[in-house]
């Protein structure tokens, strides 16, 4: 980002949109010098898109049911980025895997944030994976997103404990909690400049 211009982000989203808010938050308290240029979802009905409007950034439906296939979509997505001009895309529960297209015209630009601590229990229903297995320990991770399936160079972790009794439910409850600080605090790291990537390895720069 040149001079005192704010980092502009892109937001693809699929649900509640409670980390799109966190995000938000952090940026009218200050903490973090960007912007959410917009926030994308392949959902009408995703509830994210009400908080953004709410806040006046642009919420735009994009479906992949217009698309043929998921390069196409990527492809029309970058467009709209590029619009907009956004710098970092944030995936704040956006349920749909990237292909090389977006991560080509993002690269180690692109952010998302799993609940689980990697490369243990990647893709879908993590939480109860976590369970199955009986692990003492759980919690989320900020990665880089590349081509594969919650693979790229991790930025922040987060511990959570997995208590005797927890459920599914209880244990992504307690993961939400700490996914808002952690997922805000890897964007901040980002936007002021202290992250250099070497090979896998994501170094926090002073």
């Amino acid at each position: 980002m040149a001079g005192n211009a704010l980092c502009r982000l892109g937001v693809l989203v699929s649900g509640s949109g409670t980390n799109l808010q966190a995000i938000i938050d952090r940026i009218i308290a200050g903490e973090i010098r960007a912007e959410v240029a917009c926030a994308i979802s392949n959902r009408a009905d995703a509830y994210a898109l009400t908080r953004a409007a709410r806040h006046g950034i642009p919420a735009i439906v994009h479906e992949q049911t217009a698309f043929p296939d998921r390069r196409s979509y990527d492809e029309a997505t970058v467009e709209i980025f590029r619009c907009y001009s956004v710098e970092l895309v944030i995936l704040a529960g956006f349920m749909r895997i990237l292909t090389d297209v977006m991560v080509d015209a993002f690269p180690n630009a692109i952010m998302n944030i799993h609940p689980a601590l990697l490369p243990a229990f990647p893709g879908l229903h993590a939480q109860q994976q976590a369970l199955d297995y009986g692990v003492l320990f759980s919690g989320c991770t900020v990665h880089f997103v590349d081509c594969g399936t919650d693979t790229g160079p991790i930025i922040l972790q987060s511990v959570v404990p997995v208590e005797q009794d927890d459920t599914e439910e209880s244990l992504t409850s307690r993961i939400q909690q700490v996914e808002h600080q952690t997922f805000t605090e890897a964007i901040k790291l980002f936007v002021e400049g202290k992250i250099q990537i070497e090979g896998r390895k994501v170094r926090r720069l002073p």
